[in-house]
């Protein structure tokens, strides 16, 4: 279980990176649909809520982690920031490896602010799910 854990954490390690391209140009309805996608996972988080913070992750993301235990496993040791925010402020969309990506400014548990981007991915029905999120530390930042 352990070596599952730090492939997956692997997978989805904090890290640095290129900047993402310019601003995405969507319809008001699809970035809506994409902030609330965002914010029902925090929130689900927030509740502890394994089961509806899994379901907002991508069918791609479902089948890598599997269970809602281990994705919420992975989301509570290397996604502190995420897991329990002190603040939460939304941000542009932009695109990152050629998908709309949710800009989200956390403060963590600990203090230190990050900028959260949320990689999303249009679903054949047309809703939105988040198929990846990268934690990119801010420098000097505090809350």
């Amino acid at each position: 279980m352990r070596a599952l854990l730090f492939a997956l954490a692997l997978a989805f390690a904090t890290s640095s990176w290129a900047s993402p391209s310019l601003a995405v140009d969507l319809a008001a309805e699809d970035t809506a649909a994409i902030r609330a996608v965002v914010q029902s996972q925090l929130d689900a988080f927030q509740r502890d809520d394994k089961d509806a913070a899994f379901a907002y992750a991508s069918p791609t993301i479902q089948d890598l982690f599997r269970t809602a235990d281990v994705f919420m496993a992975m989301v509570r040791a290397g996604y502190q920031p995420v897991y329990r925010p002190q603040t939460v402020s939304f941000q542009d969309i932009v695109t990152f490896r050629g998908a709309p990506t949710q800009r989200v400014l956390l403060v963590g548990p600990d203090g230190l602010a990050v900028m959260a981007y949320y990689l999303m991915e249009r679903q054949r029905d047309g809703t939105w799910r988040i198929a990846g999120c990268i934690l990119e530390p801010i420098a000097d930042a505090q809350a």
